[in-house]
């Protein structure tokens, strides 16, 4: 799914908020949400989503190669790694990532103590608790920074922080920053439901700068 770029970068990438815009920053994963672009300007419509499956795939795939933004199967977009993915409301593809998305529909079924729910309905779900009115929903605290499982997204005087090994890293158009001595949030940016995949068990795929302080605090 990899493909030739202009040098100047298109509007693809995704912040942890979910907005779509056009920085250098190099992704981990690519993904979409429906076709939302003009292939001719290899420009965005203005909407932001054609389909409630909001997904996360792997830049590689079976050798196949893509020119970005050139065709109208679907849009690529991408994101600095699967904690920034998840938090914008997308969820991992059955397709490319089949293991990843068996094992976050088996952490959803213990977290709503349910049977393994169809691709269909996570998608309606995380759709209600990513939208309110056309605008981002943030959500209430689930409880203190360091409690918070690996991949976890908060929000802290409007910038955006990712949890790793109870440490809080600042996203930003360059990536990560160094982990910020932060004792508080302000709002939980990742989805309830995605948040309830996280505690029950789900490790995302976080960028290296994260990934070995998790390691540290992962059980041997």
């Amino acid at each position: 799914m990899n493909g030739l770029e202009r040098e100047s970068p298109l509007q693809n990438r995704v912040t942890p908020f979910g907005d779509i815009v056009a920085i250098p920053q190099r992704g981990m994963f690519t993904g979409n949400r429906g076709i939302i672009h003009d292939p001719a300007t290899k420009t965005l419509l203005r909407k932001r989503w054609a389909s409630k499956a909001w997904l996360i795939c792997r830049c590689d795939y079976k050798g196949r190669r893509r020119d970005v933004m050139a065709g109208r199967n679907w849009t690529e977009l991408f994101f600095l790694d699967e904690a920034v993915a998840l938090a914008a409301g997308h969820r991992p593809c059955f397709l490319c990532r089949r293991e990843a998305a068996e094992s976050f529909r088996a952490a959803w079924a213990v977290a709503a103590e349910m049977g393994k729910p169809p691709a269909a309905a996570m998608d309606a779900v995380l759709h209600r608790e990513r939208m309110a009115g056309g605008g981002r929903r943030v959500h209430a605290m689930p409880g203190p920074l360091r409690d918070l499982p690996n991949g976890t997204v908060v929000v802290v005087s409007g910038a955006a922080y990712t949890i790793a090994a109870g440490r809080a890293f600042r996203w930003t158009e360059c990536g990560y920053e160094p982990p910020a001595a932060i004792h508080d949030a302000d709002s939980l940016l990742t989805p309830p439901s995605t948040f309830m995949v996280l505690r029950a068990g789900y490790q995302p795929v976080l960028h290296p700068t994260l990934a070995a302080f998790a390691a540290e605090a992962t059980p041997s």
